[in-house]
């Protein structure tokens, strides 16, 4: 989840708009890439259990 804005990162739906793939775990996610919403860096995320 991002600290910033709240957005959540579905790793079964991953980012495809941002050449995520669908399925793309989050230690996956290169370290340059950024919220969609909000453009904060990956460090700024938190995760979170549902």
């Amino acid at each position: 989840m991002c600290l910033i804005c709240g957005w959540i990162y579905d790793e079964a739906a991953g980012d495809p708009e941002h050449d995520i793939a669908p399925g793309t775990a989050w230690e996956d996610v290169p370290m340059n890439w950024v919220c969609p919403e909000c453009g904060a860096r990956k460090e700024d995320f938190e995760m979170v259990q549902f």
